[in-house]
């Protein structure tokens, strides 16, 4: 079982300061009904993985009832489970079994949208234009001499416009997939209702919330709604030049108003319930969603869009910090997640490759060397594991699996590739389900066959391959940890001055040191005790080029 200390125990209530939290994304973590599709029990009997792993708390992404039409974001029931997935009670038991064994549970909520089959949406499609019903939504008639346009040029984040239209001729906002129907957070029932949700999960012994999409709650709804125009080659809808905080629908200064008012729920709890929000937004206005009184923390995404350049890097961590300080929270650190091809290929493309190119072309332009990409992304998480402040790992990355960019277009579930006009592959590739044996018709995943086929490649990354072999990926993650556990004092960094070109080098509290070497040549090893290192040191205290190592 993993090495606890007190500092992050449930008796510090800021223990999710520089916590370590793994992101489950249950349908591809464990299946224990052999379905082909993970469920809650089969997180819960791998929980162990977690707490040897060394974590501090895992997140769950959405286990709700769902039509799977966006991976299970498109929830139908905030304060339910799928029942593919399992029940309340099955939930309940996973929580028990994660608190005992010394793991807080972080828990996915969807609150810019539902599912369009959410009973409220059933009935808004009921009810008809000017009902009470329909201003839980967004629904406005459409332009032209019979409203046959859509009433703004709202653009949808997975492509073509954001509005669809109904049979009686009024069109419904989706900056999503058609099947995500926005909320109209200026209704205080929906406000009423999410209030209610955070509560449900609260008193389940939930302690925090994964908030998506927290930056597009709020959107300027006064008539005549404005358009936003913008539209490039690529489909990317560009901001208008307005003020910051004053956007139609992301990012307005009203959607702190929302975290002012939970951040109340959050703190009638003890200890107080965490929060993090997926906000994509610059640095400077991530800051606010961040703030002691509002969600606490905020995913910066600097760090996982930065390049594998030193200074790039440093910029970003230099700038991270800053803006965690002057919220008052912690900087947060993430290199993978459910949205975005896996580190360990995306790390080794070339600048200025588009990842949803190279997906479309199934990983083949430009070819990817996975050991170089495995070494680079073991050297970027010795990195981040380094830094102050909280880091998000993605399951599977413990392994160091990479991309499956080949997927078979057939199989693909991502509604991004029709939405996209099969333009964009989409994030199954980083979805794939994990594999924990080296034999069997899904690697350990269940008994049976996986949603997303494994390529046959999974076997040498199984959990029970790495498992006890020297210099594994997974035995470098257990180490990393643990020894982060046990260095981890204080929240800030000291660079040091002379480190260099292309080298990133600096101090935490009490003397420990994290070098990485991005530079292309070897570099000199400075001096100290040798902690850990991301690869193999060869003799002559020199770092070879994309290598971390901790020193005391």
């Amino acid at each position: 079982m993993a090495d606890h200390s007190p500092d992050l125990s449930s008796r510090n209530p800021d223990w999710w300061r520089q916590a370590v939290i793994y992101q489950v994304y249950p349908r591809s973590f464990a299946d224990a009904d052999g379905d082909g599709l993970g469920d809650l029990r089969g997180v819960a009997r791998r929980l162990d993985h977690l707490a040897t792993l060394g974590v501090d708390a895992l997140w769950l992404s959405p286990f709700y009832p769902s039509e799977l039409a966006d991976g299970g974001y498109d929830v139908i029931d905030p304060r339910g489970v799928d029942e593919r997935l399992g029940t309340l009670d099955d939930f309940d038991a996973l929580v028990a079994e994660a608190h005992r064994l010394g793991l807080k549970v972080v828990v996915d909520i969807v609150p810019n949208h539902t599912s369009h089959l959410h009973p409220w949406f059933e009935e808004a499609l009921r009810a008809g234009p000017g009902s009470a019903a329909r201003e839980r939504y967004v629904f406005r008639p459409g332009r032209g001499a019979h409203g046959e346009l859509p009433p703004t040029d709202w653009q949808s984040v997975f492509g073509g416009s954001a509005w669809r239209r109904v049979p009686d001729g009024e069109w419904y906002l989706h900056l999503f997939a058609p099947e995500q129907p926005d909320l109209n957070w200026d209704n205080e029932e929906v406000r009423a209702d999410f209030r209610t949700t955070l509560r449900f999960w609260s008193d389940r012994g939930v302690d925090g919330f994964r908030v998506d999409v927290a930056h597009g709650l709020a959107k300027d709804l006064t008539e005549p709604l404005r358009d936003v125009g913008g539209i490039g080659a690529t489909g990317e809808q560009a901001l208008p030049l307005v003020a910051p905080g004053s956007h139609p629908y992301w990012d307005r200064d009203e959607v702190h108003e929302i975290y002012r008012d939970w951040r109340k729920i959050f703190d009638a709890y003890s200890p107080p319930r965490m929060a993090v929000a997926e906000a994509w937004v610059p640095g400077d206005r991530r800051a606010l969603y961040a703030r002691p009184d509002e969600l606490g923390q905020a995913f910066n995404f600097e760090y996982l869009e930065a390049h594998w350049d030193a200074g790039e890097l440093r910029d970003v961590i230099t700038g991270s910090l800053a803006t965690a300080r002057t919220a008052g929270a912690s900087a947060t650190w993430v290199l993978s997640n459910h949205d975005v091809v896996r580190h360990a290929s995306r790390l080794m493309l070339p600048p200025g490759t588009d990842p949803a190119a190279w997906l479309l072309a199934d990983g083949a332009a430009p070819a990817v060397d996975a050991a170089a990409g495995l070494r680079r992304a073991r050297a970027a998480t010795l990195l981040m594991l380094a830094l102050p402040g909280s880091a998000y790992l993605y399951q599977g990355e413990e392994l160091g699996l990479p991309e499956v960019a080949d997927l078979p277009t057939e199989v693909l579930q991502d509604p991004i590739w029709e939405q996209t006009g099969h333009v964009r592959k989409g994030r199954d590739g980083c979805r794939v389900p994990l594999p924990w044996t080296t034999t069997g018709p899904s690697y350990g995943f269940g008994p049976g066959a996986s949603w997303l086929p494994q390529p046959a490649s999974f076997a040498a990354y199984a959990v029970e391959a790495q498992t006890g072999a020297e210099g594994s990926t997974l035995e470098l993650y257990r180490t990393a940890l643990r020894l982060r556990r046990k260095l981890l004092a204080g929240e800030t960094l000291t660079w040091t001055p002379d480190a260099p070109a292309g080298v990133l080098d600096f101090t935490r509290t009490e003397g420990w040191r994290s070098v990485t070497n991005l530079a292309a040549e070897p570099v000199p090893l400075p001096p100290g005790e040798v902690l850990l290192s991301s690869t193999p040191l060869p003799e002559g205290r020199m770092l070879p080029p994309d290598t971390t190592v901790w020193l005391a």
